[in-house]
């Protein structure tokens, strides 16, 4: 063999085993990274609400009548006293040619009744002065110690009495059928069909408050029952945010705790600060289809209202509720953390190698978990660890946050 031939087989078997040795030698793993810093921490329970009136007033018919046409529209400024719809009386009803006949016999016999009650009076009138005269001639006879006894007296003063009682009973009865022939000839007079002169006694219904027309049940003319819904008002200058959060989550907020509205439609953010947590929930079906306990929280506005004056009545917003903040908080991203038997850990990044290292986790802040012990400042973690990462294994950073 030559030594060229000996000089290209070894050369080759080099090769060989460098390529071998290349191809078992560990590679790194390529990992993201974050830095452990202090930096600012809030927790936040977020959900979605919407504004609302603070009042809302809804104008009802006061009584039953025929209502004109509401003239006012979806957004109108009001104030208050200002009137906002009419109501007449009810008109009459029309009379067919039987109604009209029944009627007209109605008044004939009203007043044939009052005519009978009249000569009722003249008789019990008359009967009434025979009584008195029969009274006043027993009563001179009994002066001048005449056969007349005291008991013929008392019964001819006992039947005047009576006579005088029955005149004013006729005189009652004549005035009850007077009454009843001019019911009977107002439903001649009033029909509906007949014009009338008099004027008509109208309901007005005013503005409660300053502010505008939210909504109009009701808009065409025509008769209406008492309670009957006609315009809800209101003043939008007066809002609140209704939002609705998971029960489990509405323990955890108290009255006066910090909002950051977002998502509003505006550029910058609002503040707000809880008013009340009602104490009763309800049941609520989420987006996928399950059942959840629901509890609805008050939020007032905090911002001024030149920053908010677009918003409206029912307008959607976010609301993210801080139930718990520091300004100065060591923290890593939460995707660093994995189960260690009971506790949390992470892979530290110590000279190019991942190292296991437990930690005490506090506030999660969102995509941020605040480290109480195992870590201290500077040191990188690696975020998103897979199941190919191990203790001791070689890392090299592909993306560093």
């Amino acid at each position: 063999m030559t030594a060229r031939r000996r000089f290209g087989l070894i050369l080759l078997t080099v090769v060989i085993v460098a390529a071998l040795g290349y191809g078992f030698w560990p590679q790194p793993l390529w990992v993201e990274a974050a830095t452990v810093a202090h930096q600012p921490l809030r927790v936040t329970i977020e959900a979605e609400g919407k504004t609302r009136l603070i009042d809302r007033y809804v104008l009802s018919a006061p009584v039953a009548g025929y209502l004109h046409r509401i003239d006012w529209k979806i957004g109108d400024g009001i104030r208050q006293g200002q009137p906002l719809a009419m109501i007449d009386p009810l008109p009459s009803e029309v009379l067919d040619p039987r109604r009209r006949a029944q009627a007209e016999a109605r008044v004939a016999a009203n007043e044939a009744s009052l005519q009978a009650a009249q000569q009722t009076v003249t008789a019990t009138r008359a009967e009434a002065d025979y009584a008195k005269l029969d009274f006043e001639r027993i009563t001179a006879l009994c002066q001048q110690r005449c056969v007349v006894t005291e008991a013929e007296r008392d019964r001819a003063e006992s039947r005047t009495r009576q006579t005088q009682a029955q005149l004013r009973s006729a005189q009652f009865a004549v005035e009850v059928a007077q009454h009843e022939v001019e019911a009977a000839k107002t439903a001649l007079r009033h029909s509906a069909a007949q014009p009338s002169g008099a004027a008509r006694e109208t309901v007005v219904v005013r503005a409660t408050v300053d502010g505008q027309v939210l909504a109009r049940p009701r808009q065409s003319e025509g008769v209406v029952e008492a309670g009957t819904p006609l315009l809800e008002v209101g003043d939008p200058r007066a809002l609140e945010i209704a939002v609705d959060v998971l029960s489990a989550d509405a323990v955890r907020i108290r009255p006066g705790t910090p909002v950051v509205l977002e998502r509003w439609g505006g550029e910058q953010a609002l503040e707000g600060v809880t008013r009340s947590v009602e104490p009763v929930g309800f049941t609520k079906l989420s987006a996928l289809g399950v059942e959840e306990q629901r509890v609805w929280v008050v939020v007032d506005l905090r911002s001024p209202a030149e920053a908010w004056s677009r918003l409206g009545d029912g307008y959607r917003v976010e609301a993210s509720f801080i139930v718990w903040q520091g300004e100065r908080v060591l923290q890593i991203p939460a995707s660093a953390l994995f189960r260690q038997g009971e506790g949390w850990a992470v892979f530290v990044i110590d000279s190019g190698q991942a190292r296991r290292r437990p930690v005490e986790i506090g506030q999660r802040g969102g995509l941020n978990v605040e480290i109480r012990s195992g870590l201290t400042e500077g040191e990188r973690v690696v975020t998103h660890p897979d199941d190919a990462l191990h203790e001791g294994a070689t890392v090299q950073i592909r993306f560093d946050q």
